[in-house]
Parts: C-alpha cells; structure tokens; sequence
C-alpha cells in the first residue's frame, strides 16, 4: 500500500506541475551568485551579530540565511515571469526580510511592501536592501490602509495573515470565505490597475495537504481565480482569465 501511494505521488498531475515549473526556470537561467554578490556581506554579518542565528530554527524559518532566502525568492520571480517582463509597480504583502522585492528591482521593477514591524531581523534587512516598507497588519474584513498608489502586480508569498488565533491542539482559526471576498474585492477595488494581477501563494496544512479545502477553493473560482499548486492568481477583472505570463 505504502509503495502505491508513492508511485500515486510520482505520477500526480501535482507533480507536473511542479516539473513544468523547474523546466521554466531551467529555460531561462538566473544566477542567484550574481545577485548575492550585490549584497553588501559586511552589514549582513553585522546584522547576524545583533540577530543571531538561531540554532533549533527549520531552515525554512531562518530568514538571516540570506543565500537560502535569495534562491527560494529568485523561483517566486521566475515563475511570474519578471526576470523577462516589462518593468512593474509590485506590492508585496508580508514582504518579511524584503528578498523578493530586491530581486524585483534587480530585474528592473519597482515595488512596495507590507508587513508587521514584529521582527527586527526584518527591519533590518528592508532597510539594508533598501525595500519600501509600510507598517501594518491584515485584518479580516479591515480594509487595508491608503497607499496613494496601485499596482501591476500584487504578490503574497508563504501566506500566513488569514490565521486568526492557534487552538492548543496546533489547528489555526483561519479566513472564512467572506473575508476572503472582502480582502480579494478591497485589493481589486483600490490597489490593482486595469491590467493587475493579484498573486498568492499559500503553506500546505500541517497534514501536508492543500490550502485549497473544497470550499476555499469554490471561493477562490468563483473571484475568476486561476489555481496552480500552492497558488492562485486572480485579476483585476474577475471575467478575465489570469496568466502568470504576461510579457
């Protein structure tokens, strides 16, 4: 039973995406050595000095490993297509340690991002890499503050903002459906041009299955989503079919 379930996971339509995803990047070829080299490593090593690494840390979780976090950033920007695309005005919420939106610059974009001022790790780095940073959090059904701009493309990657609290067991009160339409109608409504695109990528469950319950997924289509794996993609036109290739 255990061999067919791997043989099932080997052949899964899942699977394909995720080659048809490393074919792509593989295609166009950027080299993460190069942009590391434009990081200035004296400051970083200071910043891991008043931020130490921390020991029992998942790799995953230790964004002062700036090497491991420009190579994950590096595929967010290819599999949008933005190391071939016209320049973009991109927001990024929950931009963290600000990765993504330094590569996007490197690329020839402009961008913005949104976050917490929780961890001072990630003050930091925004500031050492010269991110633009607003300061805030997302609420359910709060619109979010005036940015005085809209953007081409809006991204949210690893999404963790729609948790609401943990229960003792580990399981999180997550966004219902509504909120999720209000959040979806606001961006579409204030932040995305005519042209926008709306890009989130979501953590699997702590069962390792997908963000995309049946419901959540009904939600999402019904908003004109395209869903790809961990993803969905919507536009500024809820009628109009999205694409992660738009060059």
């Amino acid at each position: 039973m255990q061999l067919s379930r791997k043989f099932q996971k080997l052949f899964s339509f899942d699977t394909a995406e995720s080659l048809w995803e490393h074919v792509c990047r593989w295609t166009h070829p950027v080299s993460s050595r190069r942009i590391l080299a434009t990081l200035d490593e004296a400051e970083l090593a200071r910043l891991r000095e008043h931020y130490p690494y921390r020991p029992n840390a998942r790799k995953i979780n230790a964004y002062e490993n700036a090497a491991y976090w420009i190579d994950r950033n590096i595929e967010y920007a290819q599999d949008l297509w933005l190391d071939r695309s016209p320049p973009l005005h991109i927001l990024d919420l929950g931009c963290g340690a600000g990765y993504f939106l330094y590569i996007c610059r490197l690329f020839g974009h402009e961008g913005l991002g949104l976050d917490t001022d929780e961890e001072p790790l990630f003050r930091g780095t925004t500031e050492l890499l010269n991110v633009r940073r607003v300061v805030s959090r997302i609420h359910p059904q709060v619109a979010l503050p005036d940015l005085g701009e809209k953007f081409d493309l809006i991204t949210g990657h690893r999404v963790c903002f729609h948790r609401v609290a943990r229960a003792a067991n580990g399981e999180w009160t997550e966004w219902a459906p509504a909120d999720w339409n209000f959040f979806i109608n606001d961006i579409r409504a204030r932040f995305m041009k005519p042209d926008g695109r709306l890009l989130l990528d979501f953590n699997p469950r702590s069962d390792g299955s997908s963000f995309f319950t049946r419901e959540l997924r009904a939600c999402f289509l019904a908003q004109g989503a395209r869903i790809f794996r961990s993803k969905t993609l919507l536009a500024a036109n809820p009628s109009r079919r999205p694409r992660f290739k738009q060059i």
